[in-house]
């Protein structure tokens, strides 16, 4: 949920110990492919725990900008994650691309969404880390402009989802949630706040993307019902993505009008 909600759980605490302990192998630590039903896009869930001494190997494949960001992080923690799946993420657009990680020229484009520096090369890719889980997500093909968005969240999140609600949800989406207990309203926040955060990820909005004038109805077979330009029903697409039970995932398919 980027910046909305703070990462440090016990839970992750506990879970990067054991992967340290472990010292993880690279099939362990290798990303998954997910199925997808989408010829152009291609899904990874990445585990994003680490080695101190796998960081320092890694952190050599970023670009002198992604270095002096790494270091601008509060805490080795998210510094490691960070390193991770953004050197996952090298790889992977590597492999597709034909060239080594450390080669991909990464950029900061609109609103600072991460893209690949060769416009040419007709790719688009999106990340979304939740704790020591990276859900990355590449598109070849797609039709000029076109863009994509992912978010994935822990289904055992622990929000505050009344008041979240207020905040972000519209009056249908609230009143979806009325008649469920407490586990099935955060469950269900959480499904609609993927399908938001996607999008608002395709746009490069981020956390500024009106989320509580965006309607999605049908959260498990996600769509957009109305909200106000960009974010126009005719020119979006929402895929849950099918991923372990222990998370919630959307993919946002963003067709910009000509």
């Amino acid at each position: 949920m980027g910046a909305l909600f703070a990462e440090e759980t016990a839970r992750s605490r506990r879970s990067r110990c054991a992967h340290r302990a472990g010292r993880p192998s690279v099939q362990d630590t290798a990303p998954q492919s997910l199925a997808f039903d989408h010829e152009a896009i291609k899904l990874w869930l990445g585990a994003l725990g680490r080695t101190r001494r796998e960081i320092e190997e890694l952190a050599e494949l970023l670009s002198p900008a992604e270095t002096a960001r790494a270091q601008r992080f509060g805490t080795d923690a998210l510094r490691e994650r960070w390193i991770a799946g953004r050197t996952t993420l090298r790889r992977l657009l590597g492999d597709v691309l034909g060239i080594p990680p450390a080669a991909v020229e990464i950029r900061r484009g609109v609103r600072g969404r991460p893209e690949l520096a060769d416009p040419q090369a007709g790719i688009d890719f999106n990340v979304s880390h939740t704790g020591d889980t990276a859900l990355i997500g590449i598109a070849r093909g797609l039709p000029p402009r076109t863009r994509i968005g992912v978010d994935i969240e822990r289904r055992d999140r622990g929000v505050g989802v009344d008041r979240l609600a207020r905040k972000f949800l519209t009056g249908n989406e609230r009143a979806s949630l009325a008649e469920l207990d407490l586990r099935g309203r955060r469950e269900r926040f959480l499904r609609y706040w993927t399908c938001k955060e996607a999008m608002s990820k395709a746009t490069g909005d981020g956390l500024i993307a009106p989320f509580s004038r965006l309607e999605v109805t049908q959260p498990d077979i996600p769509r957009l019902a109305d909200g106000p330009p960009p974010y126009l029903p005719e020119h979006w697409t929402l895929h849950a993505v099918s991923v372990p039970t222990t998370w919630f995932a959307t993919v946002a398919i963003w067709h910009p009008p000509e």
